[in-house]
């Protein structure tokens, strides 16, 4: 990637941020233009680092001076992306999609994935999406997640859920589908040793169940409810016994389970396998375009059969790769055990990569849209590390929440400082800088404040919108670039300012205070600290106002 490239376009952000260039923005820029930049990711990552950091030395006239000499086509023009589209679908008159994810814990970011994708190709459409709940395993099951899954999908695809519906509540339209396959002679029941069966199937012979009569067939299947006892008994769907992938043949459909279910309790005890639900369930919902993980290839393949075994239509497979986030705990097995040891507050906490921990975090669903089209349609796996993905994500989202965001003043461990001389001013300073219509903030100052900056001897300092000082005595009031000041921020030692903390990343809390205006703001509201982050307020408690961090 072209250095100067990186160059100008730090410099335009910087512009855009009062000499302020973020390190996402660029790389988010970089990779919106250049999708094959993905693939170079880390290096161009070091290199944008290194860049703003230089350019972030520069005051606001010499990077426009820059901007201007090697590329002012970047200064002149407003900001427009190439916008990325979906690939087009076949058969796009009527579009019915599902996404099914296990009630094992709540969404995390992967589901945001394949979720977004399929959530935006029905907007694209103006088609219906159907969130399956796959509840047919009762040993995998995390109760609070039906009421969590439905919410979190809610969220993410910004209200475009057509459908919820729970597989546990519809086994006996699994029964029937089943049934009317015994009836074609196109499955039966297994009550063969699995060792000796999978000696047989791998050499391409038929165990001694498969060619009883569908009489035999049916009265076997009526013993899986009363009779056979767990693991005595597999129903299974027949297909090529000489399949050259021993996988793909006569695979099994039902299984008796006697684990209580959370939902069902004991009422059911022969439960489908994954491909007999989803095709029956596919079936039944006229299902036209299906987004799998390609891992599931041979599950489509599988569920082929039951399609031309009942002369249904089968709907247009599109298949993507995973995509591994390092150093991000996706796993709610995994997880579920920290959170109830304690290392984990809860599924929203600020430290996991779950939906509703990000929500809460003042993450907006269209980031996560934005990256899922990104991505797109492929077959690619890809290794994608915490670092990486969050600087493409807050690229997104900054996007987004910053033209929403007033500006306020907060100052973490701050340390008094009298400034001689120093005039008495009311200052008004613009809520956002781009939107003078929001009104100003004001605030009242004396000749001391409060900083969390190092001062050093014979150094000049601006405080922003106020004044240049040095050596704790005021200079001027105006903007001297030849001073070279260094900008810092400030608050005026007053008992109207607001006791703050927010919540790190990283789990971590910082003190401070921050400025009176801030009680204008609301619960929820996401708002920029000055050269600092942008910020959620979660809640005021005690007269404190508690907020959780967003991102730079």
């Amino acid at each position: 990637m072209d250095k100067q490239l990186i160059r100008n376009l730090a410099l335009q952000n910087a512009l855009k941020f009062n000499g302020r260039a973020n390190p996402g923005a660029v790389i988010g820029h970089i990779i919106a233009n250049n999708p094959e930049a993905k693939d170079n990711i880390k290096d161009i990552a070091q290199n944008v680092n290194l860049i703003v950091k230089e350019v972030n030395k520069l005051d606001l006239e010499k990077q426009k001076q820059e901007l201007e000499k090697n590329a002012p086509e970047l200064l002149k023009q407003e900001k427009h992306e190439k916008k990325k589209e979906l690939p087009e679908l076949k058969n796009t008159k009527k579009v019915v999609m599902r996404f099914e994810p296990s009630p094992s814990g709540p969404l995390h970011i992967g589901h945001a994935y394949v979720l977004g994708l399929n959530s935006e190709y029905c907007r694209k459409y103006k088609g219906k999406l159907i969130l399956r709940i796959g509840d047919t395993n009762p040993e995998n099951i995390y109760e609070p997640a039906y009421k969590l899954i439905p919410k979190d999908a809610e969220w993410i695809t910004m209200n475009n859920i057509g459908k919820v519906m729970i597989q546990s509540g519809r086994l006996e339209i699994y029964y029937h589908y089943f049934e009317r396959l015994l009836d074609l002679g196109k499955s039966y029941i297994c009550t063969c040793n699995p060792d000796k069966y999978r000696e047989l199937i791998n050499k391409s012979k038929a165990c001694p169940c498969r060619n009883l009569s569908i009489e035999e067939q049916k009265q076997r299947w009526e013993y899986m409810f009363d009779k056979y006892r767990q693991g005595e008994a597999v129903a299974r769907i027949k297909t090529d016994i000489n399949h050259k992938n021993p996988a793909m043949r006569d695979w099994p459909a039902f299984r008796i389970n006697t684990t209580k279910h959370p939902k069902q309790k004991t009422k059911y005890r022969i439960w489908p396998l994954m491909n007999m639900a989803v095709v029956s369930d596919d079936i039944e919902f006229g299902i036209t375009h299906v987004i799998r993980a390609k891992e599931h290839v041979d599950n489509a393949k599988r569920q082929e059969y039951i399609y031309n075994y009942l002369d249904k239509p089968i709907p247009q497979a599109l298949f993507v790769g995973r995509i591994n986030f390092e150093g991000m705990p996706v796993s709610c097995s995994k997880t579920r055990p920290l959170i109830e040891k304690g290392k984990y507050t809860g599924w929203d906490d600020i430290r996991l990569p779950f939906l509703m921990a990000l929500k809460r975090r003042g993450y907006h669903p269209k980031a996560f849209i934005k990256y899922a089209i990104d991505v797109g349609i492929s077959l690619t796996d890809k290794t994608v590390s915490k670092e990486d993905f969050f600087k493409i994500i807050n690229s997104f989202n900054r996007e987004i929440i910053d033209k929403k965001s007033n500006r306020y003043f907060f100052i973490q461990n701050p340390k008094k400082i009298k400034i001689k001389n120093a005039p008495e001013k009311e200052v008004k300073i613009d809520l956002h800088p781009d939107f003078k219509e929001r009104g100003k903030r004001i605030l009242k100052t004396n000749d001391e404040f409060y900083i969390e900056d190092k001062i050093e001897k014979n150094k000049i300092y601006r405080f922003m919108h106020l004044f240049n000082f040095k050596n704790n005595e005021f200079i001027s009031e105006e903007i001297d670039e030849s001073l070279n000041a260094k900008l810092i921020h400030w608050l005026p030692v007053s008992k109207e300012l607001i006791k703050t903390e927010i919540l790190m990343d990283d789990g971590k809390t910082i003190k401070g205070l921050a400025e009176p205006d801030l009680k204008k703001i609301k619960v929820n509201d996401i708002i920029q600290f000055e050269r600092f982050a942008f910020c959620r307020l979660d809640k005021i408690e005690n007269n404190k106002y508690h907020f959780w961090f967003t991102h730079k």
